[in-house]
């Protein structure tokens, strides 16, 4: 069908759906402190005409905006957190942080929810002029990058109700996402000792960094015996203090545990923890485990996955101005070899005859102005995502718009650089499109939206289990020593 009448609300509510993008980059806030982010979108959500509430989830910074009634109810994901340490001049082809160690949108969160808003504006669009019954809800999901924000909202059933959800990510292609990603566990492991003089009376003490040494060194010789999939990461946060002359009193380890299924890293977790409590045996210690968050592995659901594709196909591809591409040509010249994304060589390998000729030769451009063919690739990402949690719960899919300059490194000042420049936005307002259009079609096509429901419940048959013990709560990682 066609349905360009109603995402072209799409271009004539560019300024709103650009201004929230710009606001959200310029307060650039850290996982579960996004309140002026928060209420950049609500208030564009508000003269859109959508009812807001926020809070939802029991997450101070989630919110939603409903416009609608009935069914069919699509969901659009909408997130808009950044990252430590990114700051940077919006524009600069050059490292310049407009404050030193301050944060930026180095995933491109700002044009994420953006996006999303924009797609729920065109839907909302098709409701009001056609009359008919549905729902469209944007979720403001807050904390992707280390959060986890969207299993804390489905730990509290907020897309239970929801039928299908759509979402899209700024990146370097114009793609859809058919591939599933790393379930992750995140733990924090606290050792309590004695503090003594390390040489008058060593043997009073109990060292709670010998604690966590021990305990790493466990971990190491753990890595044998898991699945090679499996990656366990760890930062020492709080070592007890600078003064080597003291038997440290307390010491602290931040670990991060990843592997293609949620039960895998559960089990991966338990052998942790037994490692943990062996350390704290051998040193005299007392261990605490406090779980921060976790998130799920990503259903693909190939309905969506396809119809997503045929959107994508729609709508005319952003194409560069010379403007535009001068800049990226002196944004590329400051990206480090080994700091370029190879993303489209992984896909390749997935590629057959033609399509793998075509994206072949585009593999070195300086921008993507083509649609990537789909393909299921049945390994997961190395990466995770909160977007999984959803994808349990309802149908969930995902699209991605060439954003950014090809060879552009994730979580880097110069995703930041390009996050209010005009390639961002006009792939924005296109996936926005893009992602209203397959909406579109699937609210309209009952036999369409059974079939997606039928394969996540052929996929998932035992439902969802959320990660996130009961009583978890949302905390950010910079809160976590004064917690």
């Amino acid at each position: 069908m066609d349905f360009k009448k109603y995402t072209d609300a799409v271009d004539r509510e560019a300024e709103v759906i650009l201004k929230a993008s710009d606001a959200v980059w310029d307060a650039a806030e850290t996982a579960f402190g996004e309140f002026k982010s928060m209420d950049a979108l609500c208030e564009a959500l508000k003269c859109e005409g959508f009812e807001v509430e926020q809070g939802v989830g029991d997450v101070p910074t989630a919110f939603t905006g409903r416009f609608g009634h009935g069914k069919p109810m699509v969901g659009f994901l909408g997130e808009y957190d950044g990252l430590s340490g990114l700051s940077q001049v919006s524009g600069c082809p050059v490292n310049n942080p407009v404050v030193p160690g301050g944060v930026g949108h180095g995933c491109g969160h700002n044009l994420l929810g953006a996006g999303s808003l924009g797609a729920a504006i065109a839907v909302k669009e098709y409701l009001q002029q056609t009359g008919k019954e549905g729902t469209v809800i944007f979720y403001g999901c807050p904390g992707e990058e280390g959060g986890s924000g969207k299993a804390f909202m489905a730990r509290e059933h907020v897309f239970d109700e929801c039928d299908f959800c759509i979402t899209w990510h700024p990146g370097t292609t114009n793609s859809v996402w058919n591939t599933s990603s790393n379930a992750n566990f995140q733990v924090l492991y606290k050792f309590d000792g004695l503090a003594a003089h390390a040489a008058g009376a060593p043997h009073l003490g109990r060292g709670a960094l010998d604690a966590v040494t021990l305990m790493n060194v466990g971990v190491q010789f753990l890595r044998e015996h898991v699945i090679p999939e499996v990656r366990m990461h760890y930062a020492v946060t709080d070592t007890g203090g600078y003064s080597p002359n003291v038997v440290q009193p307390h010491a602290e380890v931040l670990y991060l545990l990843r592997a293609p299924e949620v039960s895998i890293v559960r089990d991966v977790y338990a052998r942790v923890n037994d490692i943990a409590k062996g350390a704290a045996l051998m040193t005299g210690t007392k261990l605490t485990i406090d779980f921060i968050k976790g998130c799920s592995n990503f259903i693909v659901n190939h309905v969506l996955s396809e119809e997503l594709q045929k959107s994508l196909a729609k709508y005319e591809i952003p194409r560069l101005t010379e403007d535009e591409r001068k800049f990226l040509e002196e944004l590329q010249a400051n990206v480090l070899p080994e700091q370029r994304s190879d993303s489209l060589t992984k896909t390749v390998k997935l590629l057959k005859g033609e399509d793998r000729a075509m994206v072949e030769s585009h593999i070195g451009e300086l921008y993507h102005d083509f649609i990537v063919p789909l393909e299921y690739n049945p390994q997961p990402q190395a990466g995770s995502t909160d977007v999984s949690d959803v994808s349990w719960i309802c149908p969930t899919g995902q699209i991605g718009t060439a954003t950014w300059m090809a060879v552009t490194p994730g979580h880097s000042w110069q995703v930041v650089a390009q996050g209010k420049e005009s390639v961002a936005k006009k792939a924005t307002l296109y996936a926005a499109k893009v992602m209203a259009d397959a909406a579109l079609e699937v609210m309209n096509d009952p036999e369409k939206l059974a079939a997606a429901k039928a394969e996540l419940k052929k996929s998932c048959p035992n439902g969802y289990d959320c990660p996130i013990p009961a009583g978890v709560k949302p905390r950010a990682i910079g809160d976590l020593k004064a917690k």
